[in-house]
Formats: C-alpha cells, sequence, structure tokens
C-alpha cells in the first residue's frame, strides 16, 4: 500500500546528486477517491517529479475546511469549489483560483419520492442533509433565490449535517441529502433503494450551476516570482494527470484506490466514480471559464440573505494556466 502522504521520488538517482525538489502540500476537498484523479495519476506516474516537484496530497473530509487550512499554512494550495472559495475571500481570506479542470456540477439534491416533494419549491417545511464546512453555500444560494429560509422556522428548511454516507436519508433522518452525481447518489442505489423510490433535483438543472473543485492559493504567494513558477509547473504536471485519468479512467481509478490508506473505497465504486468524473472535468484545457465564474457569483449575491454581499475583484487569475497551458 503506498502511503497518501508522500512525496514524489527525488530526481537523479544514480545520476549524481540531485536537484532538491520544491516542495508543494496540496489539501484535498474530500477524502481519497476518484474525484482527485489527476493528482494522483501525476503522483503515480511522475509528472510532477518531472517538474521538479515533491508533492504532498492531504485527504480532506466532512470536518475539514480547505480554507482553514490554507489560512493555518498547512497547505501551499486548496482544492475548494468556488461559494467556500468566495466566501472566505469576503471574509478576509484573500484566495484566488488559477485552475479550474472541472466545468460543470455533479451537485444535485436526492429526497425520498413519498415526501411531497415535487419541485425545489416544496422544501418548505422538510429537513436536509447537507455538508457544512463551507459546502453548503450553494445550497443557501439556491434557498436564497428560492425566498425559502434555512433556520428551521415554520415554512423554512430545516438544515442538518451530512458526513460521509447517507445515513440521514436512508434513515429518515431527512427528506433529502444533497449527493454528487458521482458518489453519494451510488451509496443510495448500492443500499438496495430503487430509482423510483427518490426523486433528484440537479443543481445545474435549476440555474444554480455553480463550479467545484477549483485549485485555490493565497494571493500574497502569487507575488512571489519562485511560489508562482512552483504553481505553473504543478498545474501543468497536474493537467497531464487528468488527460490521462480521462483517456484511460480504469487504470486511474486503481491508482486511487492505491492510495486510499483507509481501505473504505471499494473498487466497482472507484471504477464508477471516474467515469461520472470524466463527465465533468475539461481534460483539454483547465483554465478558467470567465462565464462560469460569473454565474456562480450571480448564484451567492442572489436573494435576502446572500451568501457574499458584493462582487468580487481579483478572485481569479489566467496567468497561472497561460504559463502552464502554453508550454
Amino acid at each position: 500500500m503506498k502511503k497518501v502522504l508522500m512525496g514524489a521520488v527525488a530526481l537523479g538517482l544514480g545520476a549524481g546528486a540531485a536537484q532538491a525538489q520544491d516542495e508543494v502540500t496540496l489539501q484535498l476537498q474530500w477524502v481519497t477517491q476518484a474525484q482527485f484523479a489527476g493528482y494522483y495519476v501525476a503522483l503515480e506516474n511522475g509528472y510532477y517529479e518531472e517538474e521538479n516537484l515533491d508533492v504532498t496530497i492531504q485527504p480532506g473530509g466532512p470536518d475539514i475546511a480547505p480554507p482553514q487550512v490554507l489560512a493555518g499554512g498547512g497547505a501551499d494550495a486548496m482544492l475548494n469549489w468556488m461559494p467556500s472559495a468566495l466566501a472566505a475571500r469576503e471574509r478576509g481570506l484573500p484566495v484566488v483560483n488559477i485552475y479550474q479542470p472541472f466545468v460543470r456540477s455533479g451537485l444535485q439534491l436526492t429526497c425520498w419520492a413519498d415526501s411531497g416533494i415535487g419541485s425545489p419549491e416544496d422544501l418548505a417545511g422538510h429537513t436536509v442533509a447537507h455538508w457544512f464546512f463551507g459546502n453548503e453555500y450553494t445550497f443557501l444560494g439556491w434557498m436564497n433565490q428560492l425566498g425559502i429560509p434555512v433556520d428551521g422556522s415554520e415554512g423554512g428548511v430545516t438544515l442538518v449535517q451530512a458526513g460521509f454516507n447517507v445515513d440521514p436519508l436512508l434513515q429518515r433522518q431527512a427528506d433529502c441529502i444533497s449527493t454528487m452525481t458521482y458518489n453519494e447518489y451510488w451509496q443510495i442505489i448500492d443500499a438496495g433503494i430503487s430509482e423510483d423510490e427518490i426523486v433528484n433535483f440537479r443543481y445545474s438543472d435549476y440555474g444554480v450551476d455553480t463550479l467545484e473543485d477549483g485549485l485555490w492559493v493565497l494571493e500574497e504567494n502569487l507575488e512571489d516570482p519562485a511560489f508562482a513558477d512552483k504553481m505553473v509547473r504543478f498545474v501543468r504536471a497536474s493537467q497531464r494527470g487528468w488527460e490521462w485519468a480521462a483517456e484511460n479512467p480504469d487504470e486511474a481509478a486503481m491508482i486511487v484506490l492505491d492510495y486510499d490508506e483507509t481501505g473504505a473505497q471499494t473498487e466497482e465504486h472507484q471504477l464508477r466514480m471516474m467515469g461520472e468524473i470524466a463527465l465533468l472535468i475539461d481534460a483539454g484545457g483547465g483554465a478558467l471559464d470567465e462565464a462560469s465564474y460569473q454565474r456562480t457569483v450571480d448564484t451567492l449575491l442572489a436573494g435576502g440573505d446572500a451568501v457574499i454581499t458584493e462582487e468580487p475583484t481579483g478572485a481569479f487569475t489566467h496567468d497561472i494556466t497561460d504559463a502552464a497551458l502554453s508550454q
């Protein structure tokens, strides 16, 4: 079993003294799974090593907020959903998006069909399970657009925390639970729930199409040419990893499994997840699409209890991807 928190092998073995590699620590949005296949492929296939990088990948989870890790110096870069990152920026953490391989959202709301929820407007008066620590901001933006409070009041939504699994839905502690097309939805199906027992509301089908899993760093660090150069090399190697993963999804899923220290992931689930992930990424690019960025911002600004209160400035740069992907 390979160690997740291992760096790339030192360069120059057998060829004299090796040049010291530049260290990069990446904080993931969630646990080790095919959602992050491009980065594990880049590590396993030696793409980071070829860029003279010693990369450490730190798994996340339901109780880990990547912006807090970045703010505390625990990582050089984080993967974060854009709503969480922009909310953190407005609150004083100057994070900047430098790479956006995910171009489509996989977020949806899965509800019991017998709950009486036939449309998102019917959520009022029901209980919804969602991940916290910044992951809930897209849902909050959606409810703001619909004018539905999430404080548990009469006519509002009661929001409870979800974790690694879908137990809040299965145990009827919640009428609905947020799921990803590549992960939690299939946990429900694998638990023996048939498709006609549930109803899915894909966020993007309702105009709530926010960006996910972008790469973010601190603005002040980008002012250091050495750090910026390191990020150019990291993005270039990561993009190679995503391109390889998209072309070899089954092999990419097996690489992810090899780096899962917990042993919680199964081959069937990761193979299926990688197939779904390939539908969400832009394996031929990685530069932030500004129209998609604006849709995300508009969602967060909507409603009377908006997630962010003003249009962000300086929240992204094309400089890193321009330099990385032009070579």
